[in-house]
């Protein structure tokens, strides 16, 4: 048994307004596996569903929202979030995750990808020093650099001291929505993620599923590009943060990071990230999704989806 691979439509989602045409674009890469992601507009469902019906693919993983929100045209994974101190957010995170765990049902996905929030500044947020540091020294190997460190420890204080209003507000939107997504067989998986205030802190993704009911459907998401990024950044070792959320984990989404500028959602083997170790973590019931840019081209999906092949074949035989 291999793990499946699946490609993301958040590389193609924009361009079609036909959900059948999407979907035959990715089939006629190759790809038997795809990803619903958060830019499936409502209007592109009935030709998704259609191709479904065909069994053209099947569906790896959904990614919530999904479907958008009716009237929502652009991707918008972050459009509610739990962590709210808007009691009425809480409220339409919860009702349109509930959606997208009705859709996963639906197209056959056991897995929903989920964003979890982030904590709020209104006035003095600290990632905005960390950012005008990086821009006065650029350069700058955040593992060396002590002044860096000494800022970045501040800004990590600084967070932790305001997060628990935030932090507690996302638990008890997951204990709500823990008992719908176990109803509807969809195990939620938690996202690593790129932003510095986003939640769970790097640190706290092993706390947050250690906590859970033993047998309750969530699990880990690992994101190599957001993971790179905050390796950068100094937030954490890459492969120390696989080994604490490997065992975990039920998915990953694989990107590379381009080496000048750092930019992310680039074809696999592109960039900076060491994929041969990534690769180490999976384990034959994870979905491994590509998840690029839509500016890349049919020729760099079909590298990435070649490169990850060879990695799966390496590892699995």
């Amino acid at each position: 048994m291999k793990p499946l691979v699946a490609l993301s439509t958040c590389w193609n989602s924009h361009r079609h307004t036909d959900g059948y045409a999407l979907i035959r674009e990715i089939a006629d890469l190759g790809f038997s596996w795809v990803e619903l992601s958060h830019g499936v507009r409502i209007t592109l469902v009935p030709g998704i569903l259609r191709a479904l019906e065909e069994g053209i693919v099947k569906v790896s993983s959904c990614h919530n929202f999904c479907p958008l929100p009716t009237g929502v045209m652009h991707a918008a994974p972050n459009l509610y979030m739990p962590s709210s101190r808007d009691a009425r957010e809480r409220d339409q995170w919860l009702r349109h995750s509930k959606r997208s765990i009705d859709f996963a049902h639906q197209v056959g996905s056991r897995r929903l990808v989920a964003h979890l929030g982030s904590i709020e500044f209104f006035w003095f947020n600290p990632v905005r020093r960390l950012d005008r540091y990086f821009r006065a020294h650029p350069g700058t190997q955040p593992a060396q650099d002590e002044a860096y460190q000494k800022l970045l420890a501040k800004a990590l204080a600084r967070l932790r001291a305001r997060m628990p209003e935030f932090w507690a507000n996302t638990r008890t939107g997951i204990v709500e929505l823990l008992p719908y997504a176990e109803q509807k067989g969809v195990t939620l998986g938690f996202e690593n993620r790129e932003g510095f205030e986003e939640l769970p802190l790097d640190a706290d993704h092993g706390g947050l599923l250690e906590s859970l009911p033993p047998l309750a459907p969530a699990g880990y998401w690992h994101d190599t590009g957001h993971a790179d990024i905050k390796e950068k950044l100094g937030l954490l070792d890459h492969r120390q943060h696989l080994e604490s959320n490997a065992p975990k984990a039920i998915g990953f989404h694989l990107h590379d990071v381009s080496r000048e500028g750092g930019h992310d959602h680039q074809p696999i083997g592109s960039g900076r990230i060491d994929f041969e170790m990534v690769s180490e973590f999976w384990r034959p019931e994870h979905a491994l999704v590509i998840e690029l840019s839509p500016r890349l081209s049919t020729e760099e999906v079909l590298l990435s989806k070649k490169r990850v092949e060879a990695l799966v074949d390496r590892r699995f035989g």
